[in-house]
């Protein structure tokens, strides 16, 4: 058992609670949350944790959607149009994943680690980042990604799947869990599909699936016309979308744990539909930038959660949650600063724990003790400004608990109740 006190503590739970010079007292799970004087008297043998003055407390971030397996990628790949960069991201993949070596994206979750992640919905196209995942401390889905649209390629393309997700699921544990990721509506034959979600729903897997990121996807599944077209028929000699894309939400039904990735285009109908199939959408602001000029309309959600995804480096220049957070902030500028930022960390934690089907994102009781620490640079005047300040001033944390353990202790100001004592930080 361990207890940890900050100057605040942030519980989201379902009304936001703010705990005021309070303490957390956990193990693999949080097991309450009170003030300092109730702990210390309930509690008058365990160490007590100080983070110090203008400290807060929170659970970790969710990284709902990201890519590592093109995490070299820096100044090589096109912006600016989803269809130049898809032709840039053919022309240079295989150098691209050939220098994504194992310790390349083993370094890149370390700096995820550092600023703040604790769980992440990892989407891999070859299993090339399996190796760096089950390695890190970080708690991971580890979605195995289907991909192909053409018939009479089905069958190889399934066995290689089930394949992949059999070999990655061998590693399942506490921390590493599997998942289905369907690439897209336009990449994947339908048949294909529900032959991957018939093993989703069988095993209770969570899937995801990237829908409607570009007009260019929009044009092609709904018209069969626009750069796709040419696209299609220059790499798969194929001049028709497989299918629509009201038909390809409807192959989801009965899938539990389910999220859609961008949803840029998306019609009010598709909207309706995923909220019909109770989905979060991921929300990846700065790759939407990069790749379309182009945001995902809030208003047009409705009452469907939003979480916070990265997506990659072919499409970012950074994985960090709390850039992210800056970059949605400043895009939704129509939004109340103070109101929207509480939205946003609540994206990134209780919204990602839904899209990934995990207990974890709220410090409440019998929730996973996945908690963050970090101090804010003076003090705050209105509590209810607090979401705003941690996402315009923090980059990075001093200390990070994962399923009850320290795996990040980088200020060692501590106060204790009755014994001095040391933790040591292990960053692996």
């Amino acid at each position: 058992m361990k207890i940890l006190t900050a100057s605040y503590i942030l519980t989201f739970d379902e009304n936001f609670t703010i705990l005021k010079d309070g303490c957390i007292v956990f193990d693999e799970k949080i097991i309450e949350l009170a003030s300092y004087d109730i702990t210390i008297k309930k509690y008058p043998n365990i160490e007590i944790v100080s983070l110090g003055e203008n400290s807060v407390l929170m659970p970790g971030l969710i990284n709902s959607h990201i890519h590592l397996e093109f995490s070299a990628n820096k100044t090589t790949l096109k912006y600016g149009s989803f269809y130049s960069w898809l032709n840039s991201v053919i022309r240079h993949r295989e150098k691209l994943i050939e220098k994504a070596k194992t310790s390349l994206i083993t370094q890149e979750l370390k700096k995820l680690l550092k600023t703040g992640t604790t769980t992440i919905g990892a989407i891999s196209s070859y299993s090339f980042d399996l190796e760096a995942c089950l390695k890190s401390p970080i708690n991971t889905i580890f979605f195995c990604e289907v991909i192909g649209s053409k018939a009479d390629m089905i069958d190889t393309l399934f066995t290689d799947f089930k394949a992949r997700l059999k070999d990655a699921q061998k590693h399942n544990s506490k921390r590493f869990k599997t998942g289905i990721a369907i690439h897209s509506p336009y990449s994947v034959h339908p048949f294909l599909v529900r032959e991957v979600l018939n093993i989703a729903k069988e095993q209770n897997l969570p899937v995801t699936s990237h829908f409607l990121e570009s007009k260019d996807e929009k044009d092609w599944l709904n018209k069969d016309e626009g750069s796709f077209l040419d696209f299609f028929k220059n790499f798969l000699n194929q001049e028709k979308a497989t299918t629509k894309p009201l038909e390809f939400l409807n192959l989801f039904k009965g899938v539990k744990n389910l999220s859609f990735t961008h949803c840029v285009e998306a019609s009010n109908e598709d909207f309706s539909k995923i909220k019909e199939l109770k989905a979060t959408i991921n929300h990846c602001v700065s790759s939407n930038r990069f790749l379309n000029n182009s945001r995902l309309n809030l208003e047009s959600l409705g009452n469907i959660p939003f979480s916070i995804g990265t997506d990659g480096l072919s499409s970012n220049n950074s994985l960090s949650m709390f850039d992210e957070l800056r970059v949605a902030l400043y895009t939704h500028y129509e939004r109340n600063i103070v109101k929207f930022s509480k939205t946003l960390l609540n994206a990134a934690t209780v919204n990602g724990a839904k899209a990934l089907g995990v207990k974890k994102g709220s410090l409440i009781k019998d929730f996973d003790a996945d908690i963050i620490g970090f101090c804010l640079p003076d003090k705050i005047e209105e509590v209810e400004d607090i979401y705003m300040q941690i996402i315009l001033h923090t980059k990075y944390v001093d200390k990070i608990v994962i399923g009850g353990e320290f795996v990040w202790f980088f200020k060692k100001t501590i106060f204790t109740s009755c014994l001095v004592f040391r933790f040591y930080y292990k960053i692996f």
